[in-house]
């Protein structure tokens, strides 16, 4: 491996940089940034000010106006947008929107890329993806209750989801269903539909502890919803296949943007425990906080070294499974470490909303929760370290 960064990239990065810092931190207090996340109106905002610096989604194909960089590319360029954590949303890499411009990248037919993906990958609609359910379809996949049956002419999908990401004010949604009857009974289908359509309800929106995704999170209702033949994701019963298409990435991409914010919280928390004296010299001066700084040094080297190994493994053409899951555990417990730590070194401050130390807290503490709890990860690495496959 090679741990330079290239030219192109190391100005990526520069530029996402000054960019988050001139642009984004500023609009940090803005009331528009809600618990439920930043309003769709302050989202387009945001959206715009990336376009006009030339850094709109630089992820997604070249095609649609991206520069459609490697999984390494990616690391790079997420980390420092993750340096606000308003920063991906600016730059139209957060989640689902990102996931799901690279499931539909991957999978989509050339009709369904020019309908669904041209205009999310242009940072002008948004998304959400549809698998998570109530009782158990989330980090278990084959407990999915939603059912779809064929009809003439396309399907019918009932069933209920929870935690839906940005739900409010998505434009379509990416639905998983399991297919009853037929020759694929029991088998996992996606399926792509307008969030408008009958058969669609958002039931309500849940109080959670994070406030970085646009739109919150949702129940949604399916109820005899009708999709099309042609809106079939990739091939009916491979549903689970393409999931692990998504969620491999999606993974990592998670910890790229965190890492970011966790760098951000360091700074905040070096720069006070200098300046802040007590018991006659600076915090940072006390062994109890300087081991404090110097451990969050630590876990964000490991985690940034764990991030790019597994970007190198996708780009080298691996599936990336076991180091994406491995990655997931590793970076989300370090950025809570991280998270946690410099609320403690700032103290009372860190408890308040001066800084934004400690949102970052508890969008970190959800982190080992989405995509997979560490529990569930440990599980499936288990088995592979068993059998001598890690």
């Amino acid at each position: 491996m090679n741990f330079d960064i290239p030219a192109d990239l190391q100005k990526l990065r520069d530029d996402i940089g000054a960019f988050v810092r001139d642009s984004i931190i500023p609009l940090e207090k803005d009331k528009r940034w809600t618990s439920h996340g930043p309003t769709e109106d302050f989202r387009q905002e945001l959206v715009g000010l990336a376009r006009s610096r030339g850094l709109l989604a630089p992820h997604v194909p070249e095609a649609y106006g991206g520069r459609n960089l490697s999984h390494f590319g990616r690391a790079i360029a997420f980390e420092a947008a993750g340096y606000s954590m308003l920063g991906p949303i600016a730059l139209h890499c957060a989640a689902p929107d990102e996931g799901n411009i690279h499931l539909l990248s991957e999978v989509a037919t050339e009709a369904q890329k020019a309908r669904w993906l041209a205009p999310l990958a242009r940072g002008g609609i948004r998304s959400c993806f549809a698998m998570t359910e109530p009782m158990g379809a989330g980090s278990d996949p084959s407990l999915l209750n939603t059912m779809a049956r064929k009809v003439d002419g396309g399907y019918r999908i009932s069933g209920l989801k929870w935690l839906i990401t940005g739900g409010q004010g998505a434009s379509f949604a990416i639905i998983m269903a399991k297919m009853q009857g037929g020759d694929h009974d029991g088998k996992a289908t996606m399926f792509l539909s307008d969030m408008d359509q009958p058969g669609i309800s958002l039931q309500r929106q849940l109080d959670s502890m994070d406030s970085s995704f646009s739109g919150g999170h949702w129940v949604v209702s399916f109820y005899d919803l009708f999709v099309p033949d042609d809106s079939v994701l990739g091939a009916v019963g491979e549903g689970f296949r393409y999931a692990q298409v998504r969620l491999a990435p999606a993974r990592l991409t998670h910890c790229m943007r965190w890492l970011g914010s966790a760098v951000r919280a360091q700074d905040i928390a070096r720069e006070f425990a200098n300046r802040r004296t007590a018991f006659g010299k600076p915090l940072a001066d006390h062994e109890g906080v300087g081991f404090m700084l110097a451990d969050n040094d630590m876990d964000i080297y490991t985690a940034r070294l764990t991030i790019w190994h597994s970007c190198w493994v996708l780009d080298q053409g691996g599936r990336g499974n076991i180091e994406s899951s491995r990655a997931k555990v590793i970076c989300s417990e370090a950025i809570f470490r991280v998270a946690d730590r410099c609320v403690q070194i700032l103290g009372g401050l860190g408890l308040t909303e001066d800084t934004v130390v400690g949102r970052f807290f508890r969008d970190a503490r959800a982190f080992r929760v989405y995509d997979g709890p560490s529990e569930v990860h440990r599980w499936s690495l288990a088995r592979h370290v068993a059998r001598g496959r890690a």
